[in-house]
């Protein structure tokens, strides 16, 4: 029986990506307005930061528990077990649409992941699906089972460049973000292993910011064996520039594996994060 990977558009892989390694993508929605898009599909990422940086207001929403259903009728027609590897339950009603898919199907091999992360970290989850389904040692549930004990060990660190976005998304007050602006305060976050984004720390200016993220990194032992991923948020720039950093401190990165953060997670961050994710020896 083929294995087929599934997951939902925050894990932020592109057309080609999903393509080159035979991924299936449920995709999120995001709507400015009135206006509904297809998250990846209908709305591009140059589309996407054109309306945010021009004073539009996105909002994401999960795949329908019938947009779950096609994509498992499907694998069930084509005879495949799947491991459906999704944003993490905390942050969204996305595994909850997949479980009642699941629930309306007559098909048992479709085991579901909470990755507990998202962005960049989550698609560092799918990819090891993928290899773990290419060196065809596993069966789905023993990848599932594998996919839940590997999650515990991908880290996130990132440092938000602008307080805007948290403010217009009602997540923090108007006011401190104004403050927090004029006085360059960057808020460090991580995502916890209950999967909710949480404060690692605060710096004021993007050179302290940078020296906090190297410092929360080496409280950690990198597996060598999985890339370190620089990760950003619209243009690269203070990424790249956080990369030399990282390097001169001895971590090991390469600038061209810096990873844009897509649309679903950029909607409440907004433009000039930075940061990276790695995986943490067993």
């Amino acid at each position: 029986m083929n294995i087929r990977i599934i997951t939902d558009s925050a894990a932020d892989f592109t057309q080609q990506e999903l393509a080159a390694h035979h991924i299936h993508c449920v995709p999120m929605t995001i709507t400015f307005g009135e206006e509904a898009f297809t998250d990846g599909v209908t709305l591009s990422p140059d589309t996407f930061w054109q309306r945010l940086l021009a004073g539009e207001t996105a909002k994401t929403s999960q795949p329908s528990p019938d947009a779950f259903l096609s994509a498992f009728e499907d694998a069930r027609a084509a005879g495949d077990a799947v491991v459906c590897v999704l944003l993490s339950s905390a942050l969204s009603g996305t595994l909850q649409s997949a479980m009642i898919a699941r629930s309306m199907i007559d098909y048992e091999p479709i085991y579901l992941v909470d990755s507990l992360t998202a962005a960049v970290a989550q698609k560092v989850l799918v990819l090891r699906a993928c290899q773990l389904r290419e060196e065809g040692r596993l069966d789905a549930a023993q990848i599932a089972r594998e996919l839940e004990d590997f999650r515990s060990r991908i880290r996130l660190y990132a440092a938000l460049d602008t307080l805007v976005y948290l403010a217009r998304g009602g997540r923090i007050p108007k006011a401190a973000a104004s403050l927090g602006t004029l006085v360059q305060l960057k808020p460090l976050v991580t995502v916890g292993t209950d999967g909710l984004v949480e404060m690692a720390g605060k710096a004021i200016g993007l050179h302290r910011a940078s020296e906090a993220l190297i410092k929360l990194t080496k409280g950690h032992a990198i597996d060598p064996s999985f890339p370190v991923i620089p990760i950003y948020a619209h243009t690269p720039e203070n990424c790249l520039s956080f990369v030399k950093k990282l390097q001169q401190a001895g971590i090991p990165c390469r600038p061209e594996d810096a990873t844009p953060i897509g649309t679903t997670i950029s909607t409440h961050i907004g433009p000039g994060a930075y940061g990276l994710v790695f995986v943490e020896e067993a």
